[in-house]
């Protein structure tokens, strides 16, 4: 036997099996039937000579031979991947396309079709793919290569591994249900806000998550976390349903104010940064044109 032997599909089923150590889950984690999976672990079974499970009442369990299958197995997948990945970079870059990443759309005024224009006139050979990347990923694809280019907001995790240009400075403001008692106010003062429930991101980028819930404006109070969004439509949800408040740039009021929500300006908070970002090591010139393109409209570079 060789490795040739040995299917990507027959160790991604392997090590969903490994990991959820119960056919049925992995079946549904790779949404393929439960006799199908089996069908494939009994497969790289008689190919490798040795079971890989142990099978009784008791449920599922790893044979010596599975527990030492398995961090190679995750390490082929990884590498095969990377190197999907590096193709579909190579081929994207051969045929002159950049892939922009987004968590919302820039908006802002015509933002983006402003930076496509200045892109394209210098670049008209190019052509850009647009990318929405859920807000699990403050870096909008960045950190994983799927995108080339993004419209991140700062600070950006892993800074010293990005560059980027300010698009734009927004004020932040709150939001908070239309019944709520401070929605009656004009103006709030972010010291009002201290007691109540806060809307959260996701702690995959815990900078991100401290800048919207404002840490540093907080003397050292921890905030009272009201529940978790993970986009635009999550949030407004949320604040409807009256699950807490939260801080919001001026230039995406108009996402959650739709009836039921208002904003309001709030002092003692610093604005907030939209800002165009690429990997530091980067050095293909359309990153860097469209880069450039982005500071025709930016306010600072990094």
């Amino acid at each position: 036997m060789t490795i040739t032997d040995v299917h990507g599909r027959d160790l991604r089923s392997f090590v969903a099996v490994a990991e959820e150590l119960h056919f049925t889950r992995a079946a549904e984690r790779l949404y393929v039937s439960q006799p199908a999976l089996s069908k494939q672990i009994r497969a790289l079974e008689r190919l490798l000579g040795a079971p890989l499970f142990d099978r009784d009442r008791q449920g599922v369990a790893l044979t010596p031979v599975g527990t030492a299958l398995l961090p190679h197995a995750r390490a082929v997948l990884v590498a095969w991947e990377a190197g999907h990945e590096a193709v579909r970079r190579a081929r994207e870059a051969a045929d002159g396309t950049l892939v922009v990443g987004m968590s919302t759309s820039p908006g802002r005024g015509g933002l983006l079709p402003a930076i496509r224009s200045r892109f394209t006139e210098a670049h008209p050979e190019a052509r850009l793919k647009l990318r929405q990347v859920g807000w699990e990923d403050p870096t909008a694809g960045l950190a994983d290569g799927v995108s080339d280019v993004a419209f991140v907001w700062l600070p950006l995790a892993g800074a010293d591994r990005f560059r980027w240009v300010v698009v734009a400075a927004e004020p932040r403001l709150v939001a908070l249900p239309e019944n709520h008692p401070l929605a009656a106010r004009e103006r709030l003062d972010f010291a009002d806000l201290l007691d109540e429930p806060f809307l959260a991101l996701p702690d995959s980028g815990p900078e991100l998550r401290d800048h919207w819930l404002a840490l540093d404006a907080r003397g050292g109070r921890p905030p009272v976390i009201g529940g978790e969004i993970a986009s635009a439509d999550e949030t407004y949800e949320a604040l409807v349903g009256g699950l807490g408040i939260c801080l919001v740039a001026a230039g995406n009021a108009p996402l959650l104010t739709r009836g039921g929500v208002v904003t309001r300006p709030v002092d003692g908070v610093t604005p907030s940064r939209f800002a165009l970002a690429w990997r530091a090591d980067d050095t293909r010139p359309l990153v860097h044109a469209y880069a450039r393109a982005a500071a025709g409209r930016g306010v600072q570079e990094r």
